[in-house]
């Protein structure tokens, strides 16, 4: 291998020129070849590129490929031999191998032949280089002969300087005589030789030459001859490209004028038939040549033309302008028609890519739509028209097999083509005129040209008439299915009618004029209309036409405007002259082609992509709550998920494809089946975007198989659609809001790969990359590189029922060790090596403990807001004796018991959780300890203790509102026995007085008075029959309730609530005893309102996963009156609010289907939460959008707050009186408060969600300055607009898929 071949030689050859050239820079600045020869010499040292060089790969391969052998032989006789040990004072084998083969023969061989062949490539590249010096210098004779023949050049300057080998300096007498000599009367040889030295003389000198109107005036004559024309546009494109505009703009008007003038004497046309324009005619060749150089000024001219005044660029555009409003009046209509200028711009910019960068920069964009406007309308009538002429020849064509006439040309725009029929010109035209409107209609002041009167046309034409003409161009030339590209592309009329339709659609305004008007909407579904009933439609390709239409048709409804088009305005004509809403078009139409129902669609190869189009409609619909309120009553989730299980049984029935004739046919049919399968399955995936959505995809039993293909579209960053802006972020967190969603999380590992991630990021850090300098210390508590985990994590747990599902009856492990490359991979080992940090096997097995430790803790006081998952916490894993103890441990003598506690990041951080998780009570009710450390002499005055209670400072003192002794008018209408004597019924005079009280003296419903109202109105709606959604509550106190064991986690609850009675001074010291009495009575009665469950979710096994909040606080309200708060639950039970402000009345009802009894997920989720983000979306926009940046939900939170009945977010008084609200209101009114709520607090949202702290600012703050006087108004309004909605879905809870 040691021989070089000639290949070899030419290898190398170069290779070596691409290292010279690679490192030119280090051997120019060298001051001597010496030192030139010492750069090459240690280039290894310095060149950190060194052995990426290609010429060293090969140096380096041959050396192996030489020597390879000998080395490993001297290799087997040095270590066999045993004769170089490897220690000190001795040689090490590597020095003994290495010695030895460069002693060798084959060593020697090498080096003299790669010497030899080195030599000749190197005296190959020198006289290579010789020769290319020598042609350069004949050049540079020839162009020095050229500029002496001229007899031009300025005899006062250096004639050796290099300047002067490229260029000749004219002198203004000089230009003088040029332009007498390029006067149309001298000699064409004299004319020529004059623009051959212009050619080669500085544009600069020529432009700015006194005689430069002369010289221009004949230019512009020379052009109309055909010797000179040539060089008269190279001299022109030589100023193009080197002179400034307000001389080029000269030069492009004269030019063309020059163009104009031609097209004016020439007259030239194309006729009908066969006849065809040759473009290498010379005639046509000089117009194309010229305006081709036209073309790319206009091009290139925007990139700098608003450094100039506005006038210059307004020269140019009015040229352009007067230059393409050339039109002859045709003598015969269709025998012949003349060829103008626009006809040989639209082929070689037949994309009007000139229009468009003109329209790109307002600078430019305000002119040429105000020259439109005055002056050059005909422009834009022209091109209108070119599309209706094409529009009326589709439909000629109607019925015809194959009309060539309205064909679109296959091969237009090949550069080989050099000869163009009429149809082709005409087509072309077309095309221009098409993308200039397209273009020009985005823009406001665009479509105020409109409308437009045309000749031969009795009406102006709207806007709208152009895009139903554009929608009817589309129907007539669909693109066909599976065709070559090559022969369709980007110049169907498909393709550039669905472009413009597409730019339509993302300007909200432009989509408003455009598209959302009714004859746009009835024209784009006429064919799906047609199809609904039975008729025959004529287009050329049904199924083809129906998926262009499922585009334009996914992204109008993918904007709140176009989605209240297709749900709410009924603009489509049915049988009979009957309107219906667009919604129901689509779904109807959907429906049918799911079930195989239209005969004329259903046995295409396309079916499955027209189907999987059209639920890509719906599903920008049903992933709306407003949307899927619409479609719900068309069960189309239960379509899809039939379809889909059809489909995963056929695929698996698939057989394994072989080598045969059919084999390429079986692979097809199976990634054909397979891509079906995942439409379905991504289609079922996005009822999960809203709460009520994600029930249906429950009782489809699909949640797993559609959490899993998230997952693996996830974890490969995929986007959700081409219509969604954000990723899956939000759905994730919809998902992870109920027991069975994060169950199917956990299942299909999602939950592993997003603890493996945060320990990645928190402990291991970006291996990847190069340490070059120390990580810097995190300032913040959590670093931004773990940021982004810790915000998935708290979307992941938010929900009590996802820390229920993932931690019931889980332990930690506690292990005595712990090695540095073991990984947490569950939420239990997270908390175990982060939270639980209780040893000091863990303590070391972090790699940076106080920054993991302190994310844990940050991780643990976001969790403990949910009460019940502290409380499971707190009952599986003694969190708050762990934080205890560790506060002793931190005491600064520990030779003490008791102690100051040393204050540091940890501690502070342990402090906040203790006193979070023990004090109880609103924004004016309890103060939480900072996190951060002050400036001053006590950076922390807040107090750290070692045992419970904590310090009082930590519990504001109480306003006493219980003996209010202002009077209400409630008061007095309970205490009063007489009913109404008018047709107002009890509730309606109730609520009345209800609604007065809290608008002009909220601070006199507290106590007494709110607990008789909410005992009253309880009573009297469970004494009708009328009133009652449930069947009464038959429970009869039994004697052995006493012996009912109360879980661990209902007794730290009842502590909880003991606790906070005492501080809002309404328990007395033995009330603890009846309030656990009442919560066994509870749970004996709602035990007999339960299904008999086989669901394997963890929060279905014992009773309601956590406290039960609802009766805590009736307990309180009632003032600790044990048989008052159990009558009052009792008659409660029967009403349709209970299933709404009681979580625990409802859990795993019988009064709900099987199905959803099972599923673990409440109707505050499904129904509650669902409403309040319908209603966010329309009342309070610009919360519904942070929630959808932060990847955060609004039903979260709702669901957060409503199950713990706001405890720890709005004070006592606020509690009580969503309670009576809820009661005597109506139980829609939860619904209202939430909407309430997020408005009050969009100041803060708004803030957050640009910090990235919305979750956690939601999770931890109180909701302060809250108060319901200030918000009732605002509810009634709502309750106006949505009652009729919000109250009857309420009242179909018991059925929920209807």
């Amino acid at each position: 291998m040691s021989q070089l071949t000639a290949e070899d030689e030419v290898q190398l050859q170069t290779l070596l020129k691409q290292l010279l050239r690679s490192i030119s820079d280090k051997i120019s600045g060298a001051p001597s070849p010496e030192c030139a020869e010492e750069i090459l010499l240690h280039l290894e040292e310095t060149d950190r590129n060194f052995h990426n060089y290609e010429f060293v790969r090969y140096l380096r391969q041959h050396v192996e490929s030489s020597l390879g052998t000998v080395v490993e032989d001297e290799i087997q006789n040095l270590t066999r031999g045993g004769q170089h040990a490897v220690g000190s004072g001795q040689d090490t084998l590597t020095h003994a191998v290495t010695q030895r083969t460069r002693d060798s023969s084959q060593y020697h061989q090498m080096i003299q032949t790669l010497k030899n062949t080195m030599m000749v490539v190197v005296e190959s590249l020198i006289n290579k280089f010789e020769e290319e010096q020598l042609r350069k210098e004949e050049m540079h004779r020839e162009l020095d002969r050229c500029q002496s023949n001229s007899q031009y050049a300025d005899n006062c300057s250096d004639s050796d300087s290099s300047f002067n080998q490229s260029y000749a300096f004219i002198r203004q007498e000089q230009l003088q005589v040029l332009a007498e000599k390029l006067d149309s009367s001298k000699p064409k040889e004299v004319r020529r030789e004059t623009l051959q030295a212009l050619c080669c003389a500085p544009p600069s000198d020529v432009l700015s030459c006194e005689s430069w109107g002369t010289l221009r005036r004949n230019l512009c004559a020379a052009l109309t001859e055909p010797d000179l024309s040539e060089n008269v546009l190279q001299f022109f494109a030589k100023c193009f490209s080197s002179s400034p505009l307000n001389v080029t703009r000269e030069i492009y008007s004269s030019l063309a004028k020059s163009v104009e003038s031609a097209f004016l004497s020439q007259r030239l046309s194309f006729s009908t038939g066969s006849a065809a324009v040759d473009i290498n005619s010379p005639p046509i060749s000089r117009l194309l040549k010229q305006i081709r150089l036209l073309n790319d000024f206009q091009k290139e001219v925007t990139t700098f033309w608003i450094r100039h005044p506005e006038k210059y660029m307004e020269e140019i555009i009015e040229s352009t302008f007067s230059l393409l409003s050339f039109h002859h009046e045709q003598g015969s209509a269709g025998a012949e028609k003349t060829l103008e200028p626009v006809h040989l711009l639209s082929l070689l910019d037949i994309k009007a890519t000139w229009f468009n960068k003109w329209m790109h920069g307002y600078y430019s964009r305000t002119v040429v739509l105000r020259l439109l406007e005055k002056k050059y309308k005909n422009l834009i009538v022209a091109a209108l028209q070119q599309c209706l002429l094409y529009s009326e020849a589709c439909e000629r064509s109607t019925g015809e097999a194959a009309d060539s006439h309205v064909e679109e040309p296959r091969d237009l725009g090949l550069p080989q083509k050099s000869v163009y029929i009429r149809k082709e010109l005409e087509y072309s035209f077309f095309v221009h005129s098409l993308c200039v409107l397209g273009k020009l209609i985005v823009y406001t002041n665009g479509r105020k040209l409109f409308p437009i009167k045309l000749k031969k046309h009795r009406d102006p034409v709207t806007l709208t008439d152009l895009i139903v003409t554009l929608i009817n161009i589309m129907y007539r030339h669909p693109r066909p299915l599976n065709s070559d590209a090559s022969l369709t592309g980007s110049l169907s009329p498909s393709c550039l009618v669905t472009e413009v339709l597409w730019m339509l659609c993302e300007r909200t305004e432009c989509a408003a004029d455009c598209l959302y008007q009714t004859p746009v909407i009835e024209t784009l579904l006429a064919p799906v209309v047609a199809l609904l009933s039975g008729q025959q439609t004529s287009l050329r390709s049904p199924a083809a036409t129906q998926i262009l239409i499922a585009d334009v048709l996914a992204r109008i409804a993918n904007t709140d405007r176009g989605l209240a088009l297709f749900l709410y305005e009924k603009n489509i004509v049915v049988a009979h002259s009957e309107r219906t809403f667009a919604a129901h078009i689509v779904v109807q139409f959907t429906l049918r082609l799911l079930n195989n129902a239209l005969p004329s669609l259903s046995g295409s190869d396309a079916s499955h992509a027209l189907c999987g189009a059209f639920i890509f409609v719906c599903r920008q619909m049903y992933n709306t709550c407003e949307g899927l309120q619409v479609l719900q009553a068309y069960g189309l989730h239960k379509a899809i998920a039939a379809a889909w299980t059809k489909t995963s049984s056929q695929s698996e029935r698939i057989p394994t494809p072989v080598s045969g004739a059919n084999a390429e046919t079986s692979i097809h049919e199976t990634s054909n089946m397979v891509a079906w399968e995942e439409t379905l399955l991504g289609s079922l995936l996005n009822f999960a975007a809203t709460p009520k959505g994600l029930l249906l995809l429950h009782q489809t039993g699909a949640i797993n198989d559609c959490v899993s293909y998230m997952f693996s579209r996830f974890t490969k960053k995929l986007q959700v659609s081409r219509c969604e802006k954000f990723g899956y972020g939000v759905m994730v967190t919809q998902v992870a809001a109920t027991a069975p969603g994060v169950a199917a999380l956990h299942s299909s590992g999602f939950v592993r790969s997003l603890v493996v991630e945060l320990w990645s990021a928190l402990e291991c850090g970006s291996d990847d990359f190069r340490v070059v300098r120390p990580r810097p210390t995190p300032m913040e508590p959590i670093d931004r590189s773990c940021l982004k985990s810790f915000l998935s994590l708290v979307n992941l747990l938010s929900s009590s029922s996802s820390v229920w599902e993932l931690l019931c009856r889980q332990s930690l492990a506690n292990k005595s060790d712990y090695t540095l490359r073991e990984m947490p991979t569950s939420i239990p080992d997270l908390i175990d090596r982060l939270i639980a940090v209780n040893s000091d096997a863990k303590v070391h097995s972090l790699f940076h403990y106080e920054q993991s430790h302190t994310f844990g803790l940050r991780l643990l006081n976001v969790l403990c807001c949910c009460l019940d998952s502290f409380l499971l916490l707190e009952s599986q894993y003694n969190i708050c004796a762990m934080l205890l103890q560790s506060q002793r441990e931190n005491i600064a003598d520990q030779d003490t018991a008791e102690g100051p506690i040393i204050i540091d990041s940890l501690s502070v951080e342990r402090n906040h959780v203790l006193v979070r998780v023990n004090v109880v009570g609103g924004p004016s009710e309890r103060r939480l300890p900072s996190r951060a450390l002050e400036e001053g002499e006590h950076p922390y005055p807040w107090p750290m203790f070692l045992s419970y209670p904590p310090p009082p400072c930590y519990v504001l003192n109480l306003q006493d509102l219980q003996n209010n002794t202002q009077e209400c008018e409630i008061s007095a209408f309970l205490a009063s026995a007489k009913e109404p004597k008018r047709e107002e019924s009890w509730l309606e005079v109730c609520r009345r007085h209800f609604c007065r009280d809290i608008l002009s003296r909220p601070n006199s419903l507290t106590g007494k008075v709110l607990a008789d109202l909410l005992e009253k109105v309880v009573a009297h709606l469970s004494n009708s029959a009328s009133e009652c959604f449930f069947s009464p509550a038959q429970y009869k106190e039994e004697k052995n309730v006493k012996n009912v064991v109360l879980s661990s986690v209902e007794q730290l609850g009842i502590n909880a609530c003991f606790r906070y009675g005492c501080y809002l001074q309404i328990l007395q010291e033995d009330s603890l005893s009846d309030l656990e009495l009442l919560m066994k009575h509870l749970k004996t009665f709602l035990s007999t309102q339960r299904v008999n469950t086989s669901s394997a979710l963890a929060s279905q096994q014992d009773g309601y996963p956590g406290h039960d909040w609802l009766a805590s606080t009736v307990f309180l309200t009632m003032a600790g009156n044990m048989e008052r708060s159990l009558h009052l639950l009792l008659n409660l039970s029967s009403q349709l609010s209970s299933a709404f402000i009681w979580p625990a009345r409802t859990h795993a009802s019988v009064h709900f289907p099987q199905q959803v009894a099972e599923s673990g997920i409440s109707p505050v989720y499904w129904c509650t939460a669902h409403y309040v983000e319908m209603l966010l979306k329309a009342e309070v926009p610009l919360v519904h959008s942070a929630f959808r940046m932060s990847g955060f939900t609004p039903s979260q939170m709702c669901l957060h707050w409503l199950t713990q009945c706001f405890w720890n977010y709005l004070d006592w008084t606020e509690i009580c009186q969503y309670i009576c609200t809820c009661v005597v209101m109506g139980p829609d009114y939860q619904v209202y408060l939430c909407v309430a709520l997020f408005k009050h607090l969009q100041p803060e949202i708004l803030e957050r969600t640009q910090s990235q702290e919305l979750q956690v600012f939601l999770k931890e703050e109180p909701i302060a300055g809250f108060k319901f006087s200030n918000y009732l108004e605002f509810m009634m309004g709502l309750e106006r607009s949505y009652r009729k909605i919000v109250l009857t879905d309420m009242d179909n809870i018991r059925n929920p898929q209807e």
